[in-house]
């Protein structure tokens, strides 16, 4: 499957893949626009808009919205990253044409309706305080601060309740104004899609938009080391460590990955087989890899109980520390198995790959393909492996958060000497 390219002439992204094998058509429209592009005093705001733009335009109200999807067989939902905003929705083919004009006239021309917006501040105030009782979603907010402070990327997507309870339509309306610029805009369609609707359907609702002067950019971020802790009432400690790391478009950024999968990716990882099946100090143990446009983070998870943090803290250090050790050719396999099965399986799903086509225009300027992605995961040594964990796990004391009961957390102040 190939998939075909093109740009309106104000500069608005385009990209469709036609997957003659599903019975479905799936469409992303993704902006440029997430946290880390919010002042101070709009946080929250990229989020806020996201979920207002399904609450109705000119022409429809949000029930109508809500039951056009569903006619079609429809599912349509958004997310909202700190550098991304992204409207998707896959629908029957027969609806292909009406779901993608639908989706595009949500985005373009969504009228911020007054009432609806107070009653969606609610929802989001609603979201906020799920958000908080989950335990693993907040030692991850807590971990973005420890990582980067006060800049923008360190704030939580969600934003406060303070922040929601402020926010006008006017305060959408410039903040669309601003960010929701042709040139910051991609929208990729997969499935039994025709690229030259795309190409009339996106022209008709994103043709006219006028190219601003300049484009806004997000400013510079920097990885810390910060210790964030929170003491909360729960029966475990949960915790995450941060090692400064490359960009998502980095040369080394599968190097990186595969690094991540091998130290805490699967059953057979090193902290999975080390913390959880031989000293059995966690259920849940992992690494991960995230990448932004121009920083990232190697971090690891892990829950356990007060007793149990000490020991656990003394086993991650040495698993760490054996990361800068040859792996072996077996566990180099297997991670590079895992990372290419996730993209060979997405590769499956029109949904995904709408996605993937869309991010990808924002973050590279092209879509790579699948097989140049298996090839730069496939280019990964043991010797790559191990200079990447000497430069990332070695070089810097980890950013740190850790939630957990009263008194529980002592042994946090000595974590950051965990890989030194």
């Amino acid at each position: 499957m190939t998939y075909i390219s093109s740009e309106l002439a104000n500069g608005v992204r385009l990209a469709s893949e036609k997957m003659t094998s599903v019975h479905s058509a799936a469409f992303a429209i993704a902006v440029d626009v997430g946290a880390r592009h919010e002042d101070e005093s709009e946080a929250g705001l990229s989020h806020l808009l996201e979920h207002m733009a399904f609450k109705g335009t000119d022409r429809m109200n949000a029930r109508q919205i809500a039951e056009a999807f569903d006619r079609m067989g429809g599912q349509v939902n958004a997310y909202t990253s700190h550098e991304h905003t992204v409207y998707h929705a896959r629908v029957l083919k027969e609806y292909a044409t009406d779901a993608l004009a639908l989706l595009c006239e949500i985005v373009r021309r969504s009228n911020f309706d007054a009432e609806e917006l107070e009653r969606e501040r609610g929802v989001i105030l609603q979201e906020i305080a799920m958000h908080h009782d989950s335990p693993e979603d907040l030692v991850f907010d807590l971990a973005q601060q420890s990582c980067y402070g006060t800049q923008p990327l360190g704030r939580p997507i969600l934003g406060t309740a303070a922040h929601i309870r402020g926010f006008t339509r006017e305060d959408l309306l410039r903040y669309t104004a601003r960010h929701y610029q042709p040139g910051r805009i991609a929208i990729a369609a997969a499935g039994m899609v025709e690229d030259k609707e795309l190409r009339q359907i996106a022209g008709e609702y994103f043709g006219d938009m006028p190219a601003p002067k300049e484009a806004h950019k997000a400013a510079p971020a920097t990885h810390g080391h910060a210790v964030r802790t929170l003491e909360k009432d729960l029966e475990q400690v949960q915790l995450v460590l941060g090692f400064p790391a490359v960009s998502v478009s980095h040369p080394e950024y599968y190097t990186l990955q595969v690094l991540a999968t091998v130290m805490g990716g699967g059953m057979s990882s090193r902290l999975f087989q080390e913390i959880r099946e031989k000293l059995g100090l966690a259920y849940s143990v992992s690494s991960f890899m995230t990448g932004y446009q121009d920083t990232g983070s190697l971090g690891v998870y892990a829950g356990t109980t007060r007793e149990h943090l000490a020991e656990l803290l003394a086993a991650l250090g040495r698993v760490l520390r054996h990361m800068a050790d040859p792996v072996t050719e077996e566990e180099l396999l297997r991670a590079k198995n895992q990372i290419k099965a996730g993209i060979v399986m997405a590769r499956e799903r029109p949904g995904t790959i709408a996605d993937w086509m869309a991010r990808h225009l924002l973050i590279y300027g092209r879509v790579k393909s699948a097989e140049e992605i298996l090839a730069e995961v496939d280019a990964v040594t043991v010797e790559s492996i191990a200079r990447a964990a000497r430069h990332t796990l070695m070089a810097t004391p980890p950013a740190i958060a850790a939630l957990g009961p009263e008194g529980s957390l002592g042994h946090i102040a000595w974590a950051e000497r965990l890989a030194a």
